[in-house]
């Protein structure tokens, strides 16, 4: 019987089957727990050691011994790490879970409604089990996927995720990996799709062994502002790219996910003819056999190339986060100018751009780094942008960890709420968003003392480039990220859900046009149009040819009068006039009431509103 994957252990033959890669060293032995006789692997060719167990079983804990060092060292593809990164590793069986999924078919990204969450502030528990439970919720909201903050081992009893260490190992803060799978197999009986945020550009600074086994996992070719580069093109790099590549098959295979999510590919360096992240993309929609998946990148780079076809010279996959259109989306939300929003005015023309093209910048010159930024994507269907207007960068960002509805009014909230979600873009909310949540996201890390302090001065420094976070006046308002409470305010409260169940029901109609009419299914750019009405205000129309036009009027500034208005995209069908379908004012959900837009007087905006326009018959 074959291995399941090249590397870490797998119960077989009544005992268990161990590879690993560590061509630092010339004698690996296996050290159980529990009095069970060590074992001794033998060497193979190019590094790799492996042997068999027949004292060992499902749930028996284990170390590696290399040469004869006194460290013991956890297995680098542990499946589980019950007492943390510096504890040893549990062997576990992934076909002991009874999956009821076996009619899914998985996702595609064309008609997702993406919901971002982490698991250990999503619910007051912070469990794997505790989330489960909350899944109907966003059905009935009318989410299709789940997309999952990252999940691997990292130190400490909370944090983001992305400085895990132990890559294939579910952390214990949240549950058990079998936990895990309950979470993915209801998410499945319930139609929704699961998608898991990993990390491959960089590990955390605490826990992380791979140097035990071999220094080839690190290169100092590359710059990454996160500590050492992971080398996925040098002489050595093979069972580097292994490892990763493995890792992403490992995710979709055995716990059933429904695509990935790539942290800052922009810092994955490759120079080899294929890519790692390509060859990554492959290798997984083999893993997941009959089934769908869908992998999109964060790049700030802004590559045209990721999302686009291998045949057309791309990468292959589905979709890229589009940072544009939230920062535009910001200033013209707040004013606000700083750091990296420097290069954005937040006008109608960009609002228009960024619903219709995606990438604002697709090789123009970007003032923030002096230097062109993105490649040209006009060729991209609008569904490989996810667009959103919240997320846990830049909620974290904002200093207080404030959410958008703290940052503008609430007018202009709704009205780039109805933007994101009828847009042609594939939109993903934040938890907590669709209820207009007060509790903050703020960066949150547990670690030993030292390091605790370096990521507190490394904390400071980075938001210190937003001039208004720089004084000192200013420091007490920055949470320390090691502080627990810092954790527990992040925390959701159900309740609140109930509490503002007009904000709710906002969101789940405009989930629910979008998924209903015609203009917004299809989620077609090119029958999209727009033009600027006024300094403040646009207006988009999906042109169909009939009374499947639609017409969203967007106004983030004062009351506005058009008379006349000398803009066609404004005239309805033949034969039609324009009623209201939808408004951000409507009182059910804190709106202060429509007049009718189109009167005998000319158009008439309100200000910090946005309306759904549709044709009737005259």
């Amino acid at each position: 019987m074959s291995r399941r994957r090249p590397i870490g252990a797998e119960p077989r033959n009544g005992g268990v089957d161990l590879r690993v890669w560590a061509p630092s060293a010339r004698r690996v032995r296996v050290v159980f727990e529990d009095g069970l006789p060590t074992v001794e692997l033998d060497a193979e060719a190019h590094g790799y050691f492996a042997g068999f167990a027949p004292s060992a079983g499902v749930g028996a804990r284990y170390r590696f011994r290399l040469d004869d060092r006194e460290l013991l060292v956890p297995d680098p593809a542990s499946r589980w790490q019950p007492d943390g990164v510096h504890g040893a590793s549990q062997v576990i069986d992934p076909d002991a879970f009874s999956w009821t999924d076996r009619g899914w078919r998985g996702i595609e990204i064309h008609g997702q409604i993406l919901y971002e969450l982490h698991f250990g502030t999503f619910t007051p528990q912070g469990t794997f089990a505790a989330a489960m439970a909350e899944l109907p919720k966003l059905v009935e909201l009318g989410v299709t996927t789940v997309e999952l903050m990252p999940v691997a081992e990292f130190a400490g009893s909370f944090g983001w995720g992305y400085d895990g260490v132990d890559l294939w190992a579910p952390t214990r803060n949240y549950g058990t990996p079998d936990d895990l799978r309950r979470f993915v197999d209801r998410a499945h009986a319930l139609g929704l799709g699961v998608m898991l945020d990993v990390v491959y550009n960089h590990l955390g600074p605490d826990g992380n062994y791979l140097r035990e086994f071999s220094p080839h996992y690190f290169t100092d070719r590359h710059a990454n502002e996160w500590g050492e580069s992971l080398d996925f093109d040098g002489p050595d790099s093979g069972p580097v790219r292994e490892f990763f590549v493995e890792n992403a098959c490992y995710w979709i295979d055995e716990f059933h996910v429904d695509g990935l999510r790539l942290d800052a590919t922009h810092a994955i360096h490759d120079a080899s003819e294929i890519h790692v992240v390509r060859e990554l993309g492959n290798r997984a929609r083999a893993a997941a056999g009959r089934r769908s998946v869908v992998i999109v990148a964060e790049n700030d780079l802004q590559l045209g190339e990721i999302p686009r076809s291998t045949a057309a010279g791309g990468w292959g996959l589905d979709g890229v986060w589009n940072d544009d259109f939230h920062h535009t989306a910001l200033v013209a939300a707040t004013g606000r100018r700083e750091f990296y929003y420097r290069d954005f005015l937040g006008g109608p023309q960009e609002l228009i751009s960024a619903t219709k093209w995606g990438y604002l910048f697709q090789g123009q010159r970007y003032g923030r780094d002096h230097r062109p930024r993105g490649t040209p994507a006009f060729d991209l269907p609008a569904h490989s942008y996810v667009s959103y207007i919240e997320n846990h960068d830049q909620v974290a960002h904002s200093g207080r960890g404030l959410r958008l509805r703290q940052l503008t009014s609430p007018g202009r909230w709704r009205a780039l709420t109805a933007l994101l979600l009828l847009g042609p873009g594939t939109p993903m909310l934040f938890q907590g968003q669709e209820f207009a949540s007060p509790r903050p996201f703020l960066f949150f890390a547990d670690h030993v003392p030292e390091l605790a302090e370096l990521v507190r001065k490394g904390r400071r420094e980075f938001l210190a480039q937003f001039p208004s976070l720089a004084g000192p006046e200013v420091e007490d308002i920055i949470a320390v990220p090691d502080d627990p409470r810092t954790f527990a305010r992040c925390k959701l409260d159900p309740a609140e859900r109930e509490q503002n169940a007009g904000v709710v029901a906002m969101h789940r109609e405009l989930i629910a046009l979008r998924k209903g009419e015609r203009a917004f299914v299809e989620q077609r750019s090119d029958i999209l149009h727009g033009a600027v009405l006024g300094t403040d205000a646009f207006v988009l129309r999906w042109v169909t040819g009939g009374d499947d036009d639609r017409l969203l009027l967007v106004n983030l500034g004062r009351d506005l009068a058009l008379d006349p208005a000398p803009e066609p995209l404004l005239a309805p069908p033949a034969g039609r006039r324009w009623s209201v379908q939808w408004s951000s004012e409507d009182p059910r959900w804190g709106g202060a009431g429509t007049p009718p837009p189109d009167t005998d007087e000319g158009w008439r905006l309100l200000g910090h509103a946005a309306l759904l326009l549709r044709p009737t018959p005259v």
